[in-house]
């Protein structure tokens, strides 16, 4: 009878842990690894006596050059660890905050590795790139932080499915709201129904703006219609009508579209730049030993 309330609270942990988000993980445990990391590679700097300072080419130069590259090959697995989820010590919420804050704690081991000794030289050429691969990763980390609610409140009640599911029945209904239009006002409708209403490549997909948009167009060609055929007002009210459902509808669906690819984008940037970064952490790895 004793164990039950043990149990029970063993049980509310592990729910607790489950609603815990991976940079909040077990109360910010590996940012708190990562900044006693940090401020001892910097306290080591600030006391070591090489001269005129310490460098790459330094023991202290070595010892952060080799924890960097091990950390980097490390933090490089996330991918390979996603693919098998396990609780415990090492689950994937844990290998995520190592990773976000690990990450992080390159740029001060790296930078103090470096000696602030920049050039054009393929040993500057690692260290730019693993700077490209962290901001990269702080971007996806803000757009996993804000973009999914934002996602939400957009669709509301329904699946990006049923939002095109809803374009195609307005298009429908446009086509039959056509039938009694002259052939200027069924050539405005065509306008609407024969654009491709997501073309316009990746800029437009990221900033949401469809410069030649044919809904807009036809939106505003068929107003200034009306007003020039005041007597066939009623089949042009609903055209206009109809336009207006789907312009409305189409926002909503590119707003949906823009926030996905904007939590897709980084990791096109990401993933390929941490591969040309260990190529890079090898040519600098090779001619260090080489020519050093």
């Amino acid at each position: 009878m004793a164990s039950k309330p043990l149990r029970q609270a063993t049980s509310g942990r592990e729910r607790a842990s489950d609603h815990e988000g991976f940079l909040r993980f077990q109360n910010y445990k590996w940012l708190k690894i990562a900044v006693i990391v940090s401020l001892l590679c910097l306290f080591v700097y600030a006391i070591n006596d090489v001269q005129p300072k310490p460098n790459g080419g330094s023991i202290y130069g070595y010892i952060t050059g080799t924890a960097g590259v091990a950390l980097i090959l490390w933090l490089s697995m996330l991918g390979v660890r996603k693919r098998a989820i396990t609780p415990g010590r090492w689950s994937l919420k844990s290998w995520t905050s190592a990773h976000v804050y690990l990450g992080l704690a390159l740029i001060v081991i790296g930078t103090l590795h470096t000696g602030f000794d920049f050039g054009w030289n393929v040993h500057t050429l690692a260290y730019a790139l693993m700077l490209l691969v962290i901001v990269s990763g702080m971007f996806g980390i803000a757009a996993y932080a804000m973009l999914p609610q934002a996602m939400s409140a957009n669709r509301g009640e329904t699946t990006q499915i049923q939002m095109l599911d809803n374009l195609r029945m307005i298009d429908r209904q446009l086509n039959e709201a056509a039938q009694p239009l002259d052939a200027e006002g069924a050539a405005i409708v065509r306008m609407a129904l024969e654009d491709d209403p997501f073309g316009g490549g990746l800029i437009a997909r990221l900033t949401g703006r469809y410069n030649r948009c044919g809904t807009r167009a036809a939106l505003s060609a068929v107003r200034e219609h009306k007003s020039r055929q005041e007597a066939a007002a009623d089949p042009l009210d609903h055209v206009e009508v109809l336009l207006e459902r789907k312009k409305s509808s189409l926002s909503r669906i590119r707003k949906h579209l823009r926030y996905k690819a904007l939590l897709e984008i980084w990791l096109y940037v990401h993933v390929p730049v941490t591969f040309a970064l260990i190529a890079a952490l090898l040519v600098h790895i090779v001619s260090v030993f080489y020519y050093w």
